[in-house]
């Protein structure tokens, strides 16, 4: 026998019914690692206001910082064990924004505006393919080798973008390439877009073991490539990333020639309806 509720009277909780009632536990965020990720996604807010404003050099180094605090949340939350699936959709929505629009808008708004249709068609096919990319990469984390990268990483791919415009306005490439300088960034920016969403291995570095010494030889070189780096960064940088933007395919061609399946590609299965 169960009493009758009289409106305005607080019931215990043992009549109410214990099997239809849903208990929902809120959850708080870790702070430290969604602070590197809250820095990423505002350098890449700061370099579309910066390009914007007209100032190219600063949107592209702002890319750049971007890239160093996205590679900085997730090592720092495996070191303090404060992974959260939070932090997961967190670091995906501040990637397409730090590694596909912000790279878009800053390279529609230096070269292709001039180009019309085209010029924001080809800045489409780049966000379209970071999209893509990041979202493929969400869903295949578990099925591929993790020693590499099912097409460009994005972030790579937002630093070819990021240091093409950086190199342009440090050595004043506009005034001698002319009217040549929309379509070669028109075609790095599809390029880039494509190749993010292809099925090339690019070597992650996830494999490298790390090693507490080096030999004498790896200071001097380490040195030389140093000054060499600061001797012009944008061109440096920008060689770095378009070296690695075709290693993916020379590889992929090295496998396709020994006959080697591809590491990235998941297997499917064909007898599967």
């Amino acid at each position: 026998m169960t009493s009758e509720h009289i409106p305005g009277q607080r019931v215990p909780l043992t009549e109410i019914g214990k099997r239809n009632i849903r208990i929902v536990r809120t959850r708080g965020i870790y702070v430290l690692p969604n602070l590197f990720t809250t820095a990423s996604l505002f350098c890449a807010f700061y370099a579309i206001v910066q390009a914007m404003a007209g100032h190219f050099d600063i949107a592209s180094i702002a890319i750049f910082f971007s890239m160093i605090f996205d590679g900085c949340d997730g090592r720092v939350a495996r070191l303090t064990h404060t992974q959260s699936e939070f932090g997961v959709q967190y670091d995906s929505i501040a990637d397409m924004t730090a590694f596909g629009v912000a790279p878009a808008l800053v390279i529609y708004q230096f070269a292709l505006s001039g180009l019309g249709k085209i010029g924001w068609a080809a800045a489409f096919i780049y966000c379209l393919g970071a999209g893509l990319r990041l979202a493929r990469f969400n869903t295949n984390v578990k099925v591929v080798d993790k020693s590499f990268f099912q097409g460009l990483p994005s972030p790579a791919a937002a630093a070819l973008i990021a240091g093409f415009v950086w190199l342009a306005v440090d050595n004043k490439l506009p005034a001698w390439t002319g009217d040549a300088l929309p379509w070669m960034a028109a075609v790095l920016a599809v390029f880039a877009g494509l190749t993010m969403v292809c099925n090339a291995p690019f070597f992650s570095g996830k494999s490298l073991a790390v090693v507490r010494t080096v030999p004498f030889w790896f200071l001097f070189v380490a040195a030389i490539l140093f000054i060499i780096i600061s001797s012009n960064p944008s061109l440096s940088i920008f060689i770095i990333f378009c070296i690695y933007a075709v290693s993916g395919y020379v590889y992929q061609a090295y496998l396709w020639w020994k006959g080697r399946p591809n590491p990235v590609k998941p297997e499917r299965d064909e007898e599967e309806a």
